[in-house]
């Protein structure tokens, strides 16, 4: 665990580095796509010195440079093949640095997959001089029981969401507050470590620094909940091309994450099965005709299927826009239906808000925010990013939240363990404490 905090902290520093010289690269590494954002600060991001975030620092940035490029070697938000994937990080890069006209040595990355799983900790201390000092944060985040995650996984996120002294609860900061007794709650992310490894010899070998690390859930939420949501408790499905992720928000934090290895792409590949064409013609019919409810036109409605295979008659059919979402529809429920399974799981009923916020670029399906709202519950909307300065139109749809979503993270990123000063031999591996217990306790 000690090695994964090093790098965090070496990420850190990278970070404001990178922010000190003016410009960074943001990478959001996708089963379908790969895109790039070159981003520039207006000049020193000066720390702030009030409330959490003060070790982070804050900075207004702007878009300078923006590519995409179709992903290769990554299945189900994982790096499959590393040659092939190093060639499209390389090929989105470059285009970004050019368009931006700067070169660009710092990367800031997100992935949807590496099976992220959430965990809700606590922890106690009592204050030696009734003040709370930045050492005393650090200590009360040591002494949060850390379950043992099992082999080969690492934390990639431990927020500090809220503080306790004495009987005041709600605190997000709780420095120079007076009291006798400090709790903190703290949530934490751990993933699969072999992803993170391959994800981080691909940009090795593109000649460019990793200087941080975020889920592709979490970002999306950051980037397509709105404040009051944000707040109240609002949970994020970011439908991507080969997982889906997803992120419940309380109070201005994520509490909780968790992905279906299941996305837009899976819906191609029974179109391609179904029809018996190629995936790029699959493609196609389903951004063209695609749809999960059927109406009596839709019997009437045929669609040319227009294959490349050679054969003019095989490729001179049509089938109905019915038949069409009778393929479709089965497994926009089944990827729904595990949705619903892990906000249960997470104890979501429970929030005193429950919105659902579809994004990414499978929640672009016809219909899909009626079907979702059967499965889900009654307030589901779809949600596209927030408007980031210089970002191209073409990337303003919700294919690109995670993508803005890690914009802002950079800009703005949220206080983590590794920002305190942690007394180095407390690392407890002791009981583990469910996000679920956690919400019914504090919330």
């Amino acid at each position: 665990m000690t090695d994964l905090y090093q790098m965090q902290r070496a990420m850190r520093h990278m970070r404001k580095a990178a922010m000190q010289r003016g410009v960074v690269a943001i990478l959001d590494v996708g089963t379908s796509k790969i895109a790039c954002l070159v981003l520039r600060f207006d000049g020193e991001a000066a720390a702030r010195e009030d409330g959490m975030g003060s070790l982070a620092g804050q900075s207004q940035f702007r878009v300078i440079g923006a590519a995409t490029t179709r992903a290769r070697g990554v299945r189900f938000g994982e790096i499959d093949a590393i040659p092939e994937t190093e060639r499209a990080i390389r090929t989105a890069v470059q285009a970004a640095q050019k368009m931006a006209n700067v070169r660009v040595d710092h990367v800031i990355a997100c992935l949807s997959g590496a099976r992220p799983r959430s965990y809700g900790l606590a922890g106690e201390i009592m204050l030696a001089s009734g003040q709370v000092s930045e050492q005393d944060v650090g200590r009360v985040l040591a002494a949060c029981d850390v379950p043992d995650f099992g082999e080969n996984r690492e934390v990639l996120h431990a927020h500090p969401v809220n503080f306790a002294i004495d009987h005041r609860s709600g605190m997000a900061d709780p420095r120079g507050h007076v009291g006798n007794r400090l709790a903190a709650d703290m949530h934490l992310v751990t993933i699969d470590m072999n992803a993170v490894q391959n994800l981080l010899y691909c940009i090795k070998r593109c000649d460019l620094e990793l200087a941080g690390i975020a889920s592709s859930a979490y970002v999306s939420g950051v980037a397509s909940l709105v404040e009051d949501e944000q707040e109240l408790g609002a949970a994020c499905i970011d439908m991507g091309g080969g997982a889906t992720g997803l992120s419940v928000f309380i109070k201005k934090h994520m509490i909780f994450t968790d992905s279906v290895r299941l996305g837009g792409d899976h819906v191609t590949s029974d179109i391609a099965k179904g029809l018996q064409v190629s995936a790029s013609v699959a493609e196609r019919i389903k951004t063209m005709h695609g749809g999960v409810y059927a109406t009596g036109m839709d019997d009437r409605e045929m669609i040319e299927i227009g294959g490349d295979s050679g054969d003019w008659e095989r490729d001179r059919r049509s089938v109905s826009r019915t038949e069409l979402i009778g393929i479709m529809r089965p497994r926009v429920e089944e990827i729904l239906e595990d949705a619903r399974a892990m906000l249960d799981a997470a104890g979501f009923d429970q929030l005193p808000s429950q919105q659902i916020v579809l994004t990414g670029g499978a929640s672009q399906i016809p219909g899909l925010d009626g079907l979702a709202a059967r499965i889900l519950g009654q307030n589901v909307r779809l949600g596209r990013p927030l408007r980031v300065q210089g970002l191209p139109q073409a990337a303003t749809g919700p294919a690109f939240s995670s993508i803005v979503g890690l914009s802002l993270f950079a800009a703005h990123p949220q206080d983590e363990w590794w920002d305190f000063e942690i007394p180095a031999e407390r690392y407890p591996a002791r009981s583990l404490r469910r996000a679920v217990k956690w919400f019914r306790d504090n919330w």
